[in-house]
């Protein structure tokens, strides 16, 4: 029975290592333009609209999420590797008009945000 009592404190102990690992290394990330914004996804599965927050400035995006935990409904946690707070600062490849408000939306655990980018201008075409 000693074994298994070792067994279970190194699990719960490597689950607290790795979750720690995830929150560093996550959330995965795209960066791409499109008509002259620069637009950052990521993926934010599990976290509350409201438990995100996110903050811009001409060079940087930062993000902070944070989920809440459902320990007293279960009867024993084996494992936890899902990250329970998330703060990514992601340095932008390009200046960003801090003078136009960013936009962001929450969909199907993926954040997408919307930042205009310094002297874009869209070109109509006729």
């Amino acid at each position: 029975m000693r074994g298994r009592g070792l067994l279970s404190a190194f699990m719960r102990e490597a689950g607290e290592y790795s979750r720690a690992f995830y929150e560093v290394v996550l959330p995965p990330i795209d960066i791409y333009e499109l008509g002259g914004q620069l637009v950052v996804e990521m993926d934010l599965a599990g976290f509350a609209k409201d438990n995100i927050n996110i903050k811009a400035t001409a060079h940087t995006l930062s993000v902070t999420a944070k989920r809440e935990e459902q320990t007293d409904e279960v009867d024993g946690v084996y494992l936890r590797q899902r990250p329970s707070r998330i703060h990514r600062v992601i340095r932008l490849p390009v200046d960003v008009d801090e003078t136009v408000e960013p936009t962001a939306k929450y969909e199907n655990g993926v954040l997408t945000v919307k930042l205009t980018m310094k002297g874009a201008k869209r070109v109509r075409i006729e």
